[in-house]
């Protein structure tokens, strides 16, 4: 593996260290500008340790496992070296417990479902907060019991302590968010973790939007706060090379076979018989994400050098000001947490609209006339996004009829802002001055509404993709 010590993201030159940071992009106006990228909790870009690491790497990559080659004893320890510091990277002791990459956090999500056993009684107990690949994977399972969130947007831990008691000996898991895509707020994860196993039952932490911002520490295994499972991807974490991995004991995934078998998850195949091949191979169908795998473990040395404390610190500072500047501009509302003293309890995501103006047109505006990158719309977290704007059933019944109807012209939404430890407070005062113009009605260009997607584009405007990248 490359040497990653680079210098602290927050104090030193920030544009040496991510790719593509400093490209310009066009704009409406026929001018270009720096691209500012406030969609991080979406994916985020790579850092430039890990592109350096992947074009060091990619000259001797070769196949994992088994390979007589030079290149391939390198890249079988490569992926080897990068199983072991994604567990050093949350915390795991990988005696008894055990890396195993995939594509994302929504496939080792749906990998640990198809793993649990018990019985057709049982619970998986989720909460209303949860993105919907913490959500629908369980449904898919059996049993699923949604703890209620607060109308502020947080976790109500009375109520999680109900179902817990009310489900007590039955529950499968618990999965629960790390930190909401949505609102940013960070979960009490111990401590839901010390009354998960008081329940009798295990605790599956999606880490995705946690991993990036704070540090993830599973514990010891006898620890009564213990993190039993956790799920990470790359791409929230400055390496979008296509790897996820899931950390958890070996225990679960020794008992039965792996839900997708083949190449390279056995040891002995007979006409009669399959002889499964250890851990994490067994779980790791076909030739692996090797690439994937070296990103993802350079961008987590990198940001184990930097500190994650370091990184929540700079963060928070970037939430602050962005609440306070948006707080005063007329017509626009911030959802979840909106007190900047406050800021510490969310990681950088800042949920918001503008009255009377859709969260599809602002986001056009700001990509096309700002070159500021943001998302709107639910976020693959449907329910809570309703929670959060307070939809009664009958009104959120009408709009999804209309989308399964196949018009999302008034979908529900949000617009996010969300920040990665390379923002800048320059970076959200862009955002601000275009947020101000957009409420003044000070936009030039003329969009129109694709009534399927619900999205607005400039009419006669062609996007001269090709000059930028075309395979």
């Amino acid at each position: 593996m490359t040497d990653t010590a680079h210098p602290t993201i927050a104090t030193h030159g920030v544009e040496h260290e991510i790719t593509g940071l400093s490209r310009e992009v066009p704009l409406l106006d026929g001018s270009r500008t720096r691209y500012i990228n406030l969609d991080n909790a979406a994916s985020t870009p790579a850092l430039k340790c890990v592109t350096e690491a992947v074009e060091k790497f990619l000259p001797f990559y070769s196949s994992v496992h088994r390979g007589s080659g030079f290149k391939s004893r390198l890249s079988t320890a490569a992926y080897d070296d990068a199983h072991e510091i994604i567990g050093e990277f949350v915390g795991a002791d990988l005696e008894n417990n055990c890396v195993i990459f995939g594509k994302n956090t929504t496939e080792a999500t749906n990998k640990l479902s198809y793993r649990l056993s018990g019985s057709p009684d049982d619970v998986v107990i989720s909460t209303q907060i949860e993105h919907h690949s913490n959500d629908l994977p369980w449904r898919r399972r059996g049993n699923v019991v949604h703890v209620k969130a607060t109308p502020e947007g947080r976790l109500d831990e009375e109520d999680f302590d109900r179902q817990l008691a009310k489900y007590a000996g039955r529950i499968a898991l618990v999965a629960v968010a790390g930190a909401s895509n949505v609102s940013g707020f960070v979960q009490p994860i111990h401590r839901l973790a010390r009354k998960v196993h008081e329940a009798g039952s295990k605790i599956l932490v999606d880490a995705a939007q946690l991993a990036p911002h704070r540090k993830v520490d599973m514990l010891p295994d006898d620890h009564p706060e213990h993190l039993d499972y956790v799920v990470i991807s790359g791409h929230k974490m400055y390496a979008p090379f296509g790897t996820g991995a899931l950390i958890g004991p070996k225990a679960t995934f020794e008992q039965t076979g792996p839900e997708y078998c083949g190449g390279g998850t056995v040891d002995i195949v007979t006409l009669d018989e399959v002889y499964w091949a250890g851990l994490p191979d067994r779980e790791e169908a076909g030739s692996p994400n090797v690439v994937g795998g070296v990103a993802m473990a350079a961008a987590a040395k990198y940001l184990m050098n930097v500190g994650m404390d370091e990184v929540a610190a700079h963060e928070n500072e970037l939430v602050m000001h962005g609440l306070e500047r948006m707080a005063k501009i007329p017509g626009v509302r911030i959802f979840g947490e909106a007190d900047p003293a406050k800021a510490f309890e969310k990681v950088g995501v800042i949920p918001f609209d503008v009255e009377t103006v859709s969260h599809f047109l602002v986001t056009a505006i700001l990509g096309y006339e700002g070159g500021i990158g943001v998302r709107s719309g639910c976020f693959c977290a449907h329910p809570y996004v309703v929670h959060l704007l307070g939809m009664g059933d009958s009104e959120a019944g009408d709009w999804r009829e209309q989308m399964l109807a196949g018009d999302k012209s008034n979908m529900p939404g949000l617009v996010r802002a969300s920040f990665g430890c390379y923002n800048t407070t320059a970076d959200i005062d862009a955002l601000v001055d275009m947020l101000e113009r957009i409420v003044k009605g000070d936009y030039k260009g003329d969009y129109e509404l694709e009534q399927k997607s619900g999205e607005y584009t400039p009419k006669n405007w062609t996007d001269p993709l090709e000059e930028y990248f075309e395979l």
